[in-house]
């Protein structure tokens, strides 16, 4: 252990030393956090929706046919009782619900007006602002259509409420998104450049002479980051909070274990990229472009990944920002515990496990 603390004490002396790095570990998350007021989206289809027909009249009834016919929803669930709405969007099974209540035809015709509830997640407000007004847009329609059968001013007023983020803020959609971002590229980039400096500054025959296993090696160059990367987080987390006004809904022990998870996962797989270049220009270009475009595409926190064709969404599975951004959603802006995220939880332990084994087994023992 002694020889082990020596080694990761000499991995943080080179972070500490180099003001680049220092930069680009404490310098970028900051600048991130502050920039990104604001997610792009794109046209939304296919969302899925769930329907409580409580009314089943024909006013119900025509609604919801003009909504089966729309390319931008997808019914999953019908009829369904009022009392599993919740969980269905905290099980992630939906993303917009519409209720309509009782004597929804009566009170057309008695009062001249009735009112159908939307109930959409504005975890992601971009999204829910332009399912809504897709709602809306169809139930306006419908009313034009119906005018000219019925006595003038009879219509139908949905009533719009947003879940997890009722002022539709931009902060629970980006800070989730940039805490994924910052946190992959930072760790990639910065780890895959450790072991390929040591061949470059010719300091690499001293680990292989030394009595260290290569998995010492390997995590001796993966702790000082780890640590660093940590103290970013309660970093992104405090600006968050004081800053974009975002406190932290679920457990916030359980958001840093699984941060470390995830961080684990990018700093392996920045050590097999360093394990698998010759020079520190090649490692750092492979972790920016490897993963700064896949990070931003197929992470789900500029583009909905539903609307990509479905090769791209197979290569999304892949991506370990995406499980991670799902993970901090359900628990900053959700609130749920370990029992929602199970799932991506094991996926990104999964991913942990095999590029830190790729990482131990190209690390060669010899130079060439």
């Amino acid at each position: 252990m002694k020889r082990f603390i020596a080694f990761i004490k000499k991995e943080f002396l080179h972070v500490f030393r180099d003001r680049k790095s220092l930069l680009m570990l404490f310098g970028l998350p900051v600048a991130q956090i502050i920039l990104f007021g604001f997610a792009l989206t794109n046209e939304i289809n296919h969302a899925k929706i769930l329907i409580v027909d409580q009314a089943k009249d024909r006013v119900s009834a025509e609604i919801i046919q003009k909504i089966a016919a729309s390319k931008y929803f997808e019914i999953t669930k019908y009829n369904a009782d009022a009392n599993s709405i919740e969980p269905e969007f905290k099980n992630g099974n939906v993303t917009i619900a519409l209720v309509f209540p009782y004597h929804l035809y009566g009170d057309l015709l008695h009062n001249n007006n009735a009112s159908v509830q939307v109930i959409a997640d504005a975890s992601d407000p971009n999204t829910a602002t332009t399912l809504t007004n897709y709602i809306q847009s169809i139930i306006s329609e419908y009313n034009q259509q119906m005018a000219p059968a019925t006595t003038a001013g009879i219509k139908i007023v949905p009533q719009i409420r947003m879940l997890y983020n009722p002022e539709l803020k931009a902060a629970p959609n980006f800070v989730p998104g940039v805490i994924a971002l910052i946190l992959m590229l930072v760790c990639v980039m910065m780890t895959s450049v450790s072991i390929v400096r040591e061949k470059e500054m010719g300091t690499m025959e001293v680990l292989l002479v030394s009595p260290f296993r290569p998995l010492f090696v390997v995590l001796s160059k993966a702790v000082p980051y780890l640590v660093l990367s940590l103290i970013n987080l309660a970093v992104i987390l405090l600006l968050s909070v004081f800053l974009m006004d975002l406190p932290v809904k679920g457990s916030i022990v359980l958001l840093f274990a699984e941060s470390t998870l995830f961080i684990i996962t990018a700093l392996s797989l920045g050590l097999l990229i360093s394990t698998a270049t010759a020079s520190q220009e090649i490692a750092m270009l492979l972790s920016l472009m490897g993963m700064l475009l896949p990070t931003l595409l197929f992470s789900g926190f500029m583009f909905p990944i539903e609307n990509m064709p479905w090769p791209l969404q197979l290569i999304s599975h892949i991506i370990p920002a995406r499980w991670f951004y799902i993970i901090v959603k359900s628990i900053m802006i959700k609130g749920l515990g370990l029992s929602a995220i199970w799932k991506e939880t094991l996926i990104l332990a999964g991913m942990a496990a095999f590029f830190l084994v790729v990482s131990i087994m190209k690390f060669k023992k010899r130079l060439e």
